[in-house]
């Protein structure tokens, strides 16, 4: 009796979160080793069915680039990048293209679906026009290219909002297209906070297989549960965030300025991150806010 009594007092202390978020929108990334393991991957995909359920209104962008590179490597191509970002050729695109909506965005449908919500794939060639990213090295001066890779630059959002209003999850693949319809490969967490962006949503989550941000990547005690927008750049500057999630950040920034309500950084890994970071006062990852 006493744990039927304790899950009834955690159901009361979510009830003020369900009744402001119902019929908020949300926009929710999933990449990293959560994408590799099956076990993780349903877990949260669980929690998405619980937050569709509980009346938000929740858009789901997915990453896959270790099973884009276990594509490559079997086409026989070394998986390059450059500042976190993968380098991709006219024949890299090919494989992204194949890997990302056939395997990764079919498998992510098929287990919203098996939790009876009604999940659909909407690709992001579809909706998301970009520009070919450019950029220069830091310390050369010199000019980068990754060939194909996308920057968004607009998103339709008719799409997205009429699978909403018809109750469904949209499940979205990190791609873009041109003016010229040339298909281009984008990084996932920039496509997530393009659309964020472009729908003004509540709430963006990104999980990963990481806590949050940490100022020590060894100590998972210094993890940052509240980081301002004002607080980035001095981060960047003391070398607390490089590799793979500058672009992260950099996406988090970006979607606040745009008025996103909240960011969250969240580890995939534990059991029920994403609803103990939206429905509980303590939160177990780090929140990135608009400066007051």
């Amino acid at each position: 009796m006493q744990k039927a009594i304790e899950k009834a007092a955690t159901l009361i202390e979510a009830l003020p979160y369900l009744q402001d978020f119902r019929g908020a929108l949300v926009v929710v990334k999933v990449g990293g080793s959560v994408m590799e393991s099956r076990e993780a991957l349903e877990r949260l995909l669980t929690d998405v069915a619980f937050l569709s359920t509980a009346g938000m209104k929740t858009v789901l962008v997915h990453g896959g680039g270790k099973a884009i590179s276990r594509g490559m490597e079997q086409s026989g191509i070394a998986p390059r990048f450059v500042q976190g970002l993968r380098v991709t050729c006219e024949q890299t695109m090919r494989v992204v293209e194949q890997v990302i909506k056939q395997e990764v965005n079919a498998a992510v449908v098929r287990i919203l679906q098996s939790r009876k919500i009604n999940a659909r794939p909407l690709h992001g060639d579809w909706i998301i026009r970009v520009r070919r990213k450019q950029g220069r090295d830091a310390q050369t001066g010199a000019e980068l290219d990754w060939g194909f890779v996308g920057e968004p630059i607009s998103v339709d959002t008719r799409p997205v909002l009429e699978m909403l209003d018809a109750g469904l999850v949209p499940v979205v693949t990190p791609l873009g297209s041109d003016a010229d319809g040339q298909l281009y490969n984008v990084n996932a967490d920039s496509a997530a906070a393009a659309l964020a962006k472009a729908l003004r949503v509540r709430k963006l989550a990104f999980i990963s297989d990481v806590p949050g941000l940490l100022r020590d990547v060894n100590d998972p005690a210094s993890l940052i549960a509240t980081l301002r927008v004002s607080e980035v750049e001095q981060l960047k500057t003391e070398g607390v965030v490089g590799g793979g999630m500058l672009p992260k950040l950099d996406s988090c920034v970006a979607a606040i300025q745009a008025g996103v309500g909240k960011v969250h950084l969240v580890d995939g890994r534990m059991p029920h991150s994403l609803l103990l970071e939206i429905f509980t006062k303590q939160g177990v990852g780090t929140e990135i806010i608009a400066d007051e």
